[in-house]
C-alpha cells in the first residue's frame, strides 16, 4: 500500500499503517453484518495474524491463529467455536513455540478481500484468502496438528 499521512498503526503485528487500515475496513464489516461475522470473522482475524507474523509479534498470538486456522480449515470446525478453545490455550500453555513465518504469505490479502462488493462476496474471499495464507505455511502444518492434539482435548 502507498504511504499515507492519515493511517495509524500500535505496532502489534508485523504490517504498516496502510494495510492496518485496510484491515481494519474489512473488520468494520464483519462486526456490522451478523451473518458475515459468524462465518468469517475469526478466520479475518486469525489469517490476518499470520500473515503478519514476525518482527515483535508474540509467538503466542502466532501459534493460536495458526490453530485456528487449522481447526477450521482442516477439521471443519466453526469459527464462531475458536475464542474459547484459544482461552483454553492462553490459560494453559507456558511454553509457546516459535514457527518461523514463510517467505511467502501468499498471493491474497486483505486489500483483495476489501474490494468484495457483497456480504457473499467478502465471505468467499476470506476463505479464499485463508486458504492461501494457511497453506504458505504447510511447512508448519503438521507441527500445529500436533500442538492442537497435545493441548486440546477435541473430538
Amino acid at each position: 500500500m502507498p504511504a499515507s499521512d492519515v493511517a495509524a498503526y500500535d505496532g502489534y503485528y508485523n504490517t504498516t499503517p496502510e494495510c492496518w487500515s485496510i484491515y481494519t475496513e474489512v473488520l468494520g464489516v464483519d462486526f456490522g453484518n451478523p451473518v458475515v461475522f459468524r462465518q468469517v470473522h475469526q478466520l479475518t482475524v486469525d489469517t490476518y495474524a499470520v500473515q503478519h507474523a514476525g518482527g515483535s509479534h508474540p509467538d503466542k498470538s502466532i501459534v493460536i491463529h495458526l490453530c485456528g486456522l487449522h481447526l477450521v480449515l482442516d477439521r471443519d470446525h466453526a469459527p464462531t467455536g475458536m475464542p474459547q478453545l484459544f482461552q483454553r490455550l492462553a490459560a494453559t500453555v507456558e511454553d509457546w513455540p516459535h514457527f518461523p513465518p514463510p517467505a511467502d504469505m501468499g498471493p491474497v490479502t486483505a486489500f483483495d478481500v476489501a474490494l468484495s462488493q457483497t456480504p457473499e462476496a467478502l465471505i468467499e474471499n476470506v476463505r479464499a484468502w485463508a486458504k492461501s495464507v494457511w497453506g504458505a505455511w504447510r511447512d508448519h502444518h503438521a507441527a500445529v496438528a500436533a500442538f492442537v492434539e497435545s493441548q486440546l482435548a477435541l473430538d
